[in-house]
């Protein structure tokens, strides 16, 4: 039931995401009255989807405080509760963000060794993608909440992307040792001493795109700027790319040969082929769909957590932080003071 154009966005999500996965059933969570004509609109079958009806939905500017009060019976906490059952192997939401996390929090909790949950997702890059975290989950973090981003970004990155030995960077204001605030400082000289990790150090906003590293680790206020920025930007170099072609007749002449072109570039930066950030660090996969998706952007958050399910994330990453042992602790060093 959320997102700006639910539920007809999310079931449109489920035959985009049928067609890759035809073995998939979904759980589907909401209001039935409203959600049965559109599963015939759709022409979901019940082999496909089964709906379970939920009394209200939790509106996208309520509070996570408040939504914990008074999510009992709604479509988000049972979706939560089914993957905390085993009943469902995912849940994918384009709902209220902070209820998302809050409530995952408490049903799911978080792994032995992680104190907050982290939104991560990939981002397109020059030289392939990369893992970036946090994305809006933690608008203020402490120096060992960062350092548990990056163990678990390196574990993300991959499980998911592959990756024998990512890079990792804390993302800050200059590539100087002495730039930033005393919990990115903080973080990275602990990061420095973890030999189990690549830690390439300090890195800057250009370097995002370049793709310098491959995970990039920020708290979830620069996080959540970063990640809008790179899509508006995305968006205004469209609108542009599109008025210089109909500025004059040549331009249009030349649209025509460079049509193919523009077509593979469209597909290469359209953030809907990049929704679904993943709540990293709890007990259950949870993914965050964007608010204003449409049903292909949605399908593809569907594939990240169809994904995940089906190569055991869950435990290879309950698996990896075993091997850690646990997040360092921040050690007292000059200029930092340790967080309690």
């Amino acid at each position: 039931m959320g997102g700006d154009n639910a539920p007809d966005m999310v079931l449109g999500g489920l035959v985009l995401a049928k067609e890759r996965f035809p073995s998939a059933h979904f759980l589907v969570m909401g209001e039935e009255a409203r959600l049965a004509p559109l599963l015939r609109h759709h022409q979901l079958s019940d082999r496909t989807v089964t709906i379970r009806h939920a009394q209200h939905a939790i509106p996208s500017d309520m509070k996570p405080s408040q939504a914990l009060r008074q999510s009992k019976q709604s479509s988000m906490r049972l979706a939560i509760e089914a993957v905390q059952t085993g009943e469902a192997g995912a849940v994918v939401s384009a709902g209220n963000t902070g209820a998302l996390m809050a409530i995952s929090k408490i049903v799911l909790r978080t792994a032995p060794g992680i104190d907050r949950p982290a939104m991560a997702s990939f981002f397109p890059t020059m030289r392939g993608e990369s893992v970036m975290l946090d994305l809006g989950a933690n608008i203020e973090c402490h120096t060992e909440n960062l350092v548990q981003f990056a163990l678990m970004g390196d574990l993300f990155a991959r499980i998911v992307l592959g990756l024998e030995k990512p890079k990792v960077a804390l993302l800050n204001v200059g590539s100087e040792e002495m730039k930033g605030h005393d919990e990115v400082r903080g973080a990275a000289e602990i990061l420095r001493n973890n030999d189990l990790l690549d830690f390439h150090g300090f890195i800057e906003g250009d370097d995002i795109a370049a793709g310098t590293v491959d995970v990039i680790v920020t708290d979830g206020f620069s996080g959540n700027i970063a990640l809008k920025t790179a899509e508006g930007t995305a968006k205004l170099y469209s609108h542009f790319l599109r008025q210089s072609f109909k500025s004059s007749f040549l331009a249009q002449i030349g649209y025509v040969f460079a049509s193919r072109a523009l077509t593979k570039l469209r597909m290469r930066v359209d953030p809907r082929r990049y929704n679904g950030a993943v709540l990293l660090g709890l007990n259950g996969i949870a993914v965050k769909s964007h608010g204003g998706t449409d049903a292909l952007g949605f399908a593809t958050a569907i594939g990240v957590a169809i994904d995940m399910a089906q190569h055991g994330f869950v435990q290879r990453v309950r698996d990896g932080l075993a091997r850690i042992d646990s997040a360092p602790k921040a050690p007292a060093i000059a200029g930092v003071t340790p967080d309690a």
